[in-house]
């Protein structure tokens, strides 16, 4: 639903997520506070929400003034014609309006329309809240509308107001008079060529439209009325999730060229210790030949006496104990199910509860006997 939205002073709301002590992984609620600021209301939003606001608009309607204002409450900037910009620079080519324009349509055209869009969705992090300018073809906002919260504004003015704004910023390679302009933005609007700009349909692709024919502080309360209305929930891992996502990154750090395991004991809701499977200390790693049953690849279940790697459960577990941590009533998250051994030392750490993803072979005896120990297993799919 398009919403037009005029300049109505109200009281300023500012709501900020404060992320709590340094190893606390769960966000504070909200808190609030009230004043006055350009008499409208405001929101900002921590890193553990992402926003992403698309602009798009006519020539010199006031997208990048939005954009810079959307900058100055913590949204990252980013902009396809900036793709184009560094693409034809680096080539040498200088960027005009025109070569611009002709490169999106030959990229378009060769990759398909929502290749600048993926060009900068597949580099930006997605920790943080952004505006993303210069959206010209429908197939980019599709791109971006993959987002969970993902939100487009068409930005506009009249021919006349736009005209004089680009006169007023003298920028070189803007048209000098009013039919030049016209000429250029009929290229921009539409066309019968998918590949081109399509400047009108994006506009009517918006849930929003600002109209920014009068002056900064009504363009700005715009913005800040916009802001108060983009929902503050978003989706975030389970506990669970979080944890067994961490064991993964864990696993990463693994040496060993068979398979790799990662592990990570959590205590009312904090980590306590991780480990990864691998030689012991001193001992060569299993990729530069350390561990004689891992390197010839043995079979499952033989040559077990000749094996060095430490298992991540067993690991983790033992670095809690050298660094003095109890292990007592906790939690471990490990990428598979632990096998026998590391079953005995899980009981005998007084953990409770197993949560793994994968089957670890010959792992039944070692499910049973934890059952029996009375510590609750959860087979966890990803």
């Amino acid at each position: 639903m398009v919403q037009w939205l005029r300049c109505d002073p109200v009281t300023v709301e500012i709501r900020v997520r404060f992320p709590v002590a340094a190893f606390e992984s769960q966000p504070r609620e909200l808190v609030s506070a009230e004043q006055i600021l350009r008499g409208s209301r405001l929101i900002l939003q921590g890193s553990f929400g992402l926003i992403v606001i698309g602009i798009t608009g006519k020539y010199c309607a006031g997208k990048t003034t939005v954009c810079d204002y959307l900058k100055s409450k913590s949204f990252q900037y980013e902009s396809l014609s900036d793709e184009l910009r560094r693409l034809l620079e680096s080539g040498g080519e200088k960027a005009t309006r025109e070569r611009l324009i002709s490169k999106g349509n030959e990229l378009r055209k060769k990759h398909g329309n929502g290749v600048l869009a993926k060009s900068i969705i597949e580099r930006i992090p997605k920790d943080r809240n952004y505006v993303i300018d210069s959206l010209r073809n429908p197939d980019e906002i599709n791109e971006f509308k993959k987002f969970q919260n993902f939100h487009l504004w068409g930005i506009n003015a009249d021919e006349k107001t736009r005209f004089e704004r680009i006169v007023k910023r003298k920028r070189e390679g803007d048209p000098k008079t009013f039919e030049e302009f016209r000429k250029l933005e009929k290229l921009e609007s539409s066309s019968r060529d998918q590949n081109a700009q399509q400047l009108d349909k994006c506009i009517e692709m918006a849930e929003a439209r600002i109209e920014n024919n009068s002056t900064l502080a009504d363009l700005f309360a715009k913005t800040d009325s916009l802001l108060l209305q983009i929902p503050l929930e978003f989706k975030r891992p389970s506990w669970d999730e979080y944890f067994m996502n961490i064991a993964k990154e864990v696993a990463s750090r693994s040496n060993c060229v068979k398979r790799k395991v990662g592990a990570v004991i959590v205590r009312e809701k904090r980590i306590v210790s991780t480990g990864y499977n691998g030689t012991p200390r001193g001992v060569n790693n299993c990729n530069e030949g350390g561990c004689p049953r891992c390197n010839s690849f043995a079979e499952n279940g033989t040559k077990l006496d000749e094996c060095l790697c430490s298992h991540a459960e067993e690991n983790c577990i033992v670095q809690a104990s050298f660094h003095g941590i109890s292990t007592a009533n906790g939690t471990i998250y490990a990428t598979y199910s632990p096998c026998l051994t590391c079953s005995k030392m899980i009981i005998n750490a007084g953990i409770k509860k197993v949560v793994y993803n994968a089957n670890y072979p010959l792992a039944e005896n070692a499910l049973r006997m934890l059952k029996e120990a009375g510590v609750e297993t959860v087979k966890m799919q990803f």
